[in-house]
């Protein structure tokens, strides 16, 4: 590239950009678990678009099925509007995934992206309980539109939106208090309190893994409380699977380990399968009581979004191969992690299924590990409220050659940063 090719990210893009500058490279083409930039070098993808790419890149599958319907002059942008795509992966969606699992919910198509689908998710459950508050949980994250933000925790993504955050109220998730504290003793407490000036909440929403939040896992046994806490006090339970969904955490719902059946459901990254714009807001009948048109988008319609999302619940989701796939793998790096946190002082490691994290003491060396491991031909984040976890959220389809190969550089690099 010429110096002006270069530059144009930096003199015309706006200073907002944030994972270019983790990764200075400029990336022209990817296949399965691989990326690879103009200059020909291949980085193993240990970041799968933050979750939205849980079957890797240009999925064989996915992008056949994507192809033959564009060829075909296949409906792009449909709105609501009923087409043959929408029928095809709604009928998929009840075969695979509804029926199996015995869930009972409708589908609600909100603007393609997972902030839309927690808007959705608020909008419904305080239309349904004539509410306003919700409650949220530290170090959560819902997406960066405002009615998500509120139930947000980052303080940096909440500074944000210039205006105050209202009707929502943090409650310690599970384990911020180092088991000290008895779960949902304050919850319960100030729902009890007529003095303690919490309003009655119209529904808690919580992820069963915190990814951005720092890879924080929740018990089942917990999430078990939570949802009968819900019940007997008449609130409605929002999960957001956005990240977590799909499979990533073994189980295509990451709820689904718990045995329980969230009132509304909130999906997107990896639902569309190839990395189109897609999301989903699933409730029980009950909740259905929207106006025609009341909560719209002009993109909820995605066709092909609706294609490759059938394929890949056609070809994944039909028996349970990539679950078992997905937890063996998730052991094998859980395994690897365990041995670092063994060999090194001052880190931990925590995770469920494919979703793991590699936690510094020291939140620099989080980011050092990153960086050399970039060096080294891999793309991993870091998350938590100080970046101090390296998160891994590898393709589910990866090899176990490629995992292995990935795995030692980030042993490697942890090794490197502590010499």
């Amino acid at each position: 590239m010429t110096t002006v090719e270069t530059s144009i990210f930096e003199s015309l893009e706006s200073e907002v950009r944030s994972y270019s500058r983790n990764w200075p490279s400029v990336f022209e083409s990817a296949s399965g678990a691989w990326i690879r930039d103009e200059g020909g070098r291949e980085y193993l993808d240990f970041f799968a678009g933050a979750g939205a790419l849980n079957y890797g890149h240009n999925n064989p599958v996915m992008k056949q099925a994507l192809i033959d319907y564009i060829a075909g002059d296949g409906i792009t942008h449909g709105l609501d509007m009923s087409t043959v795509a929408k029928r095809e992966f709604l009928k998929s969606f009840q075969r695979n995934i509804l029926e199996p699992r015995g869930l009972d919910y409708k589908v609600q198509f909100p603007g393609p992206t997972g902030t839309n689908s927690v808007e959705a998710a608020l909008k419904l459950a305080r239309k349904a309980t004539g509410r306003e508050s919700i409650i949220n949980f530290t170090n959560a994250f819902h997406g960066m539109t405002l009615g998500a933000l509120s139930v947000t925790g980052n303080s940096m993504k909440r500074a944000g939106a210039g205006v105050p955050l209202v009707h929502a109220t943090p409650m310690p998730f599970d384990n911020y208090f180092g088991g000290v504290t008895e779960d949902f003793q304050w919850f319960e407490r100030v729902l009890d309190d007529s003095g303690s000036g919490l309003n009655r909440p119209a529904a808690v929403i919580v992820e069963t893994v915190q990814g951005e939040g720092g890879v924080n896992v929740a018990r089942p046994e917990w999430l078990r409380a939570l949802a009968d806490l819900c019940q007997r006090r008449d609130i409605l339970l929002i999960v957001d699977d956005v990240q977590m969904g799909c499979g990533r955490t073994g189980p295509f719902f990451s709820f689904e380990v718990a045995g329980i059946t969230p009132d509304i459901v909130t999906l997107s990254k990896s639902i569309g399968g190839y990395g189109l714009p897609m999301a989903l807001t699933l409730f029980k009948p009950e909740l259905d009581l929207w106006a025609p048109g009341e909560h719209n988008g002009t993109f909820r319609g995605n066709n092909p979004a609706f294609v490759t999302a059938t394929a890949a619940l056609d070809h994944y989701w039909a028996d349970d191969a990539l679950h078992k796939s997905t937890l063996a793998k998730g052991e094998r790096i859980s395994q690897i992690f365990s041995n670092l946190a063994q060999t090194f002082d001052g880190v931990s490691t925590r995770g469920r299924g494919m979703v793991q994290g590699l936690v510094f003491a020291d939140p620099g060396m989080a980011v050092k590990v990153c960086g050399i491991a970039f060096d080294e031909g891999l793309l991993a984040e870091t998350s938590g409220p100080s970046d101090e976890v390296v998160k891994l959220l590898p393709p589910l389809t990866i090899t176990e050659a490629e995992l292995d190969h990935g795995l030692s550089i980030l042993a490697e690099a942890t090794a490197k940063v502590f010499a």
